[in-house]
């Protein structure tokens, strides 16, 4: 008897639940039209699915449970800072760790530090809490990201990677005096998750240190990044994913993470650097904006919680399960036909809205009704990517027009099993079969910072 390819399951079983909410489809028009179309707005307990977001819905283990009643909460030294610490060293190799409460407070920190006003701050795309506190700084963003990026039909491998190109332009133009930094995602969350080569940090780390420029890791999901090396890369099939991610971020100079992704937390983040004296700055500031530099906003059982989590997320089988599942979704959805971005990310497939909704002009926020026209169908709740994230420019105010006006349908760690994500992509393909008779926004309601988290818009 020839038997077919063996099944693959989850590295893991389930010992807890949490009842889910049905609710009708009249039901769900009522709780969008009061969130002003957008989905940040709703309700948790009004949400089937949710696919928002990956940061900080991850479920922890019973190893990281345990380790949480063992929070040392003294207000200076905790014991669980030094887990931690070790663990960073370990792990991502950084030689000092100042804790904060979330990847954004990592990001304000380092920018008060590394950029003077007028500078500019190449990168490989925007990501909106960093170039925001980059602005917010003084700095100017820079976008260097490889074309291919921009394309969500291009199944180049690594379209994360930095153009070494526009990043040297870019040096000639300004000098090397007025680039703050380089700061590198990995994977990159705006291009839909996409991935860095080991090759092109490298000559990223090689062209910034030339001209004395630091390199910053936005390393949320560096270990994802890790794993794409390995299944895409040459030379890094046998090597594993804490190999890898040890030799990727030798290529950096300091790094910010949110732990609420990768590292299987709800909560928690941090600054890493290896120079003495931007630790001194950053440890003096973070008491300004979090709390004492062995806390950082943090709790110890928090603290303890993401430490565990660097061991358990660096396991090869966690991430190949992780990966996999966003890809079992993606190619749910490519049965379907459904217009997407290729390759699929790590944590997330990213609908191409422009293709969805064709006869729905980009300024009517194309990707903001389809989030909404998902929602009203299943409750699937997901995540407007695309010209409302963008903003505006900070000079002129006028709207960003991204090439990419994208649905980011987001997994969280440990959470779903495959049947939810049958009926995710049953309700994406119901949306797209209607999709001809459904009209644009307006916004009618724009904050001054950050807009997709509390914009409210209205048909058009």
């Amino acid at each position: 008897m020839r038997f077919p390819k063996r099944p693959w399951a989850e590295p893991f079983k389930i010992k807890v639940v949490e009842p889910l909410k049905v609710t009708s489809e009249e039901d769900r028009k009522k709780y969008i039209v009061e969130a002003g179309y957008n989905t940040f707005l709703l309700r948790s307990e009004d949400v089937y699915i949710d696919l928002l977001t990956d940061s900080g819905t991850n479920a922890m283990s019973d190893y990281q449970w345990a380790g949480m009643m063992l929070g040392d909460e003294a207000y200076a030294g905790s014991k669980n800072y030094y887990n931690l610490e070790a663990n960073v060293q370990k792990f991502y190799g950084y030689k000092y760790l100042v804790p904060t409460h979330q990847g954004r407070g990592a990001e304000n920190m380092l920018s008060h530090c590394l950029i003077k006003k007028g500078q500019y701050v190449p990168g490989n795309m925007y990501f909106t809490t960093t170039r925001l506190h980059q602005e917010l700084a003084g700095g100017t963003f820079v976008d260097v990201i490889i074309d291919e990026a921009h394309n969500p039909q291009s199944d180049f491998p690594f379209k994360g990677n930095v153009s070494i190109q526009k990043f040297e332009d870019l040096i000639k133009k300004v000098g090397e005096k007025n680039v703050a930094y380089i700061t590198i995602g990995a994977t990159v969350n705006m291009a839909g998750g996409q991935p860095v080569s080991m090759e092109n940090i490298k000559a990223v780390h090689a062209l910034a240190h030339k001209h004395g420029i630091k390199v910053v890791l936005d390393a949320t999901r560096a270990m994802e990044n890790a794993y794409f090396i390995q299944q895409r890369e040459a030379g890094y099939a046998d090597k594993t994913v804490a190999e890898i991610l040890l030799e990727f971020t030798s290529y950096s100079d300091a790094a910010t993470m949110s732990g609420k992704k990768d590292l299987l937390v709800n909560i928690g983040g941090f600054v890493a650097v290896n120079d003495w004296d931007l630790f001194e700055e950053l440890r003096n500031l973070v008491v300004i904006y979090e709390g004492l530099h062995t806390y950082g906003g943090l709790a110890g059982r928090d603290m303890e919680a993401m430490a565990r989590g660097i061991e358990e997320a660096i396991q090869d089988d966690h991430i190949a399960a992780r990966v996999n599942q966003v890809a079992y979704l993606g190619n749910l959805l490519d049965e379907y036909k459904i217009p997407m971005v290729k390759p699929y990310g790590g944590h997330a497939i990213f609908l191409d809205a422009k293709k969805f909704y064709e006869h729905i002009p980009q300024n009517q926020y194309t990707a903001q009704v389809l989030a909404a026209e998902l929602y009203i169908n299943s409750g699937v709740r997901t995540m407007e990517r695309g010209i409302v994230s963008a903003g505006r420019d900070k000079d002129t105010g006028k709207e960003y027009a991204p090439a990419l006006e994208l649905v980011r349908l987001t997994i969280p760690r440990r959470v779903y099993t495959q049947a939810h994500l049958d009926i995710v992509a049953y309700s994406v393909a119901e949306v797209y079969e209607n999709r001809k008779n459904v009209k644009g926004f307006k916004m009618v309601y724009e904050p001054k910072y950050l807009r997709f988290f509390q914009a409210r818009f209205d048909k058009i």
